[in-house]
């Protein structure tokens, strides 16, 4: 072995990197090329903030595919099999694609439809009626990446207010003391 391919500089060619978007483009046949990076990524980030937590519920994947027929016009068959395969390319690259592909959705999409995925994600979290910390801040994460206002950010936030965790634990009553 040579120094020079002992240090990854010999003229050996690579493989092509893995596009975390490819497996659920190939899931779009019926979708218009040029819509398909779109249609996949939207998903992606969906399922990114269903993951979140570390965990994907049935009623979270049911969500994301309502809503991906809601907001991309992809057909309710097709939807199960792309939310699926999001679901599983987020767990594959193990977050090391979220930023490469919540950027790609920002150069794809329109400002209304950025603002159209955070309230989605929003839906998402909220299913069980429950957006936990660490969800809440995979949404703002997400929002900052796809360069949304903060107050745009808020107002969606507060249409889904009553699923803060942290502000229904603060709502509760405490307990009677003795």
């Amino acid at each position: 072995m040579t120094l020079l391919k002992w240090l990854g500089l010999g003229r050996e060619s690579r493989a092509p990197e893995f596009d975390t978007l490819e497996a659920i483009e190939a899931a779009l046949p019926d979708v218009d090329r040029s819509r398909r990076r779109y249609v996949a990524s939207f998903a992606y980030i969906l399922a990114r903030s269903a993951r979140a937590d570390h965990e994907v519920t049935a009623e979270e994947s049911r969500a994301m595919e309502q809503l991906l027929c809601a907001h991309t016009g992809i057909r309710p068959e097709r939807a199960a099999d792309v939310v699926r395969l999001a679901v599983a390319q987020g767990r594959r690259s193990g977050g090391t694609d979220d930023f490469v592909v919540t950027r790609m959705f920002d150069s794809l999409a329109t400002q209304d439809e950025k603002l159209a995925l955070v309230d989605a994600l929003f839906a998402v979290t909220a299913v069980d009626a429950s957006i936990v910390t660490i969800e809440d801040n995979e949404i703002r994460r997400i929002a900052n990446e796809l360069r949304v206002e903060h107050g745009e950010y808020i107002a969606i936030r507060s249409r889904h207010l009553q699923h803060l965790a942290v502000l229904r634990a603060r709502q509760s009553p405490a307990a009677p003391s003795r």
